[in-house]
């Protein structure tokens, strides 16, 4: 099966490819967000679970997918060629960091709205917070792809399919993340499952701009897979770990967290290979 789909996304254009591949992460928060249709709450202990397990999978593809081959195309020894990846590890922190602070949005187990003031609803702001979540990762599957285009050896179609899978994996419990809260504030379930699915809908517009990006300036791709690492890495540990760590089920967040870290790893050694 892996295999087939691998065979077929080689046979088209990369840049296709990158939004099959996003609109595939999309889908599957929309496969997360209609759990609503037939629970109005999810056991607590699951959920912080579950949103452990995203950042353990976010983390994992960091390295492995993004961070790894961004050093392994640089040119140059020592510190020379670890400097793309250092540099566009900052910007994308730096990038999500902007975001955090102008975008108005409110996370999950919070009260307190970030970013400037603004009247919009409590709805709105959940979502915005999960938007900022797939910014970066539509990103890191489009610029995985346009290296493909750009004929970098150290880009693979299979690396690609394996973060696009990895993400998508991780995007399920999102889904449910968005959903949920908004059914317990009263909304109604078809207008819950709508924003939780509308959340990941940045990804494949992220996906096919990363893609565009890299296929016209190639020397930016270890820059540009640097600073999707980068731009996960900030979401982990300033939003999803937070997230996690404000009830009693800390310990449950932390072993989903060390689950999707294997799981996401396993996935790129076994099958990148």
């Amino acid at each position: 099966m892996f295999d087939s789909v691998v065979a077929y996304l080689s046979g088209i254009n990369p840049v296709l490819a990158a939004l099959y591949a996003t609109v595939f992460t999309w889908f599957l928060t929309a496969l997360g967000a209609s759990v609503v249709f037939f629970f109005k709450t999810m056991n607590r202990a699951f959920l912080d679970g579950m949103l452990g397990f995203t950042g353990g999978v976010m983390v994992a593809a960091s390295y492995w997918s993004l961070l790894a081959p961004a050093i392994a195309m640089s040119e140059g020894e020592g510190f020379v060629k670890v400097l793309p990846a250092a540099i566009g590890f900052l910007l994308g922190a730096f990038f999500l960091f902007g975001l955090d602070k102008l975008l108005p949005h409110i996370h999950i187990n919070f009260k307190e709205t970030e970013g400037v003031k603004s009247p919009w609803q409590k709805t709105t702001l959940l979502v915005l917070a999960i938007t900022l979540h797939n910014i970066p990762e539509g990103l890191a599957v489009g610029v995985l792809f346009g290296g493909v285009a750009a004929g970098i050896p150290e880009a693979s179609i299979a690396g690609a399919t394996i973060l696009a899978i990895g993400i998508g994996i991780q995007n399920f419990p999102e889904g449910i993340a968005v959903s949920m809260p908004l059914r317990r504030m009263g909304m109604s379930r078809k207008k819950s499952f709508l924003y939780g699915q509308s959340s990941a809908l940045v990804e494949p517009i992220a996906g096919v701009l990363g893609a565009v990006a890299v296929t016209f300036f190639t020397p930016i791709l270890p820059y540009a897979l640097a600073f999707a690492a980068g731009a996960m890495i900030f979401v982990v540990v300033e939003e999803v770990i937070p997230e996690t760590q404000q009830d009693k089920h800390t310990d449950i967040a932390t072993l989903g967290f060390i689950g999707g870290f294997v799981v996401m790893m396993s996935l790129d050694v076994a099958l990148g290979s």
